[in-house]
């Protein structure tokens, strides 16, 4: 992965405007943003999806992220945002490396943009489901 934007990023090849680090995460200004404080804040560890991810770093990036919002909330005065974690191409993730997106929503226009087709629930299905989730814990 040291091959990827940031990888490059966390080597220190491709500047970037950190807002925050420490031993196990960096967080920077989005340079493509959808809107103004749209942040991304990586782990340093290198895993292309969350499920990847040690638990060590997920506790990691779970610390900071309230944190870097709250940031973002002050300096921004924007109080609603999105989080965004994409996971593999066909869910859109486009850089190969874990990354989550805080992305203010200002207005109607900027920000996020997102489309969600809910669909029935059949509650004996899920049942199941659940309890096979369950069971692979």
């Amino acid at each position: 992965m040291a091959d990827t934007i940031f990888g490059k990023i966390l080597s220190g090849q491709i500047p970037c405007h950190k807002v925050y680090e420490d031993e196990n995460v960096l967080a920077f200004l989005d340079v493509n943003p959808l809107s103004a404080g749209h942040t991304l804040v990586i782990p340093k560890e290198p895993a292309e999806t969350l499920d990847r991810l040690s638990d060590e770093a997920a506790a990691a990036l779970g610390r900071v992220l309230p944190r870097i919002c709250r940031a973002v909330i002050a300096v921004t005065g924007i109080r609603e945002y999105n989080v965004l974690e994409n996971n593999g191409s066909g869910a859109h993730q486009a850089i190969s490396h874990v990354h989550f997106h805080i992305i203010p929503k200002p207005n109607g226009t900027e920000g996020l943009g997102i489309g969600w087709p809910q669909r029935a629930f059949d509650h004996k299905t899920g049942a199941e489901l659940a309890a096979k989730i369950r069971n692979a814990l």
